[in-house]
């Protein structure tokens, strides 16, 4: 029994010190230097810093159409790829942004077209989602949406 265990013994001992010879000729020299290049890489984000967060339409007149542009600017230090813009609500209609890689100091912008739909103050928000380190970044339309002028105000029955 002692000669098996002894054996055994001797052959794991073979194979754990035969494994650390090939491993360490596996390792190619290219490959660490590209490996710590991008392992640097991987904690570099862009950042994108608009010119504005919130942009307010003052009074406008219910169904009046009225729009902005929002412009940004790739802060960081990666290159910006803005993948979606979406707003709050179907009246709010993000368009014309670009979809290519802007390179760190590259400015965009994008249009947001409101319909003028509700009344009294509203507020909408716009998603921009993108490659930066929070994943999406938020502005904000605010208007006062006054009723239309020829539009007729609901009558009430007199109190009899």
């Amino acid at each position: 029994m002692k000669k098996v265990i002894l054996g055994l013994g001797a052959l794991c001992l073979l194979a754990f010190t035969s494994c650390k010879d090939n491993a360490a000729k596996k390792i190619n020299e290219n490959n660490v230097g590209i490996a710590a290049e991008r392992d640097a890489n991987a904690f570099k984000f862009p950042i994108i810093q608009f010119d504005k967060t919130v942009h307010d339409f003052g009074e406008i007149v219910a169904k009046t159409q009225v729009e902005t542009v929002f412009n940004y600017q790739n802060v960081g230090d990666a290159p910006l790829v803005i993948t979606d813009i979406k707003s709050s609500c179907g009246c709010t209609v993000p368009k014309d942004w670009s979809r290519a890689p802007l390179a760190p100091g590259e400015s965009g912008r994008f249009t947001v077209k409101f319909n003028g739909s509700g009344t009294n103050k509203i507020t909408k928000t716009i998603t921009v989602t993108a490659n930066t380190e929070k994943g999406s970044e938020v502005v904000t339309i605010t208007a006062f949406v006054k009723p239309e002028q020829n539009s007729t105000p609901l009558m009430t029955a007199p109190n009899s």
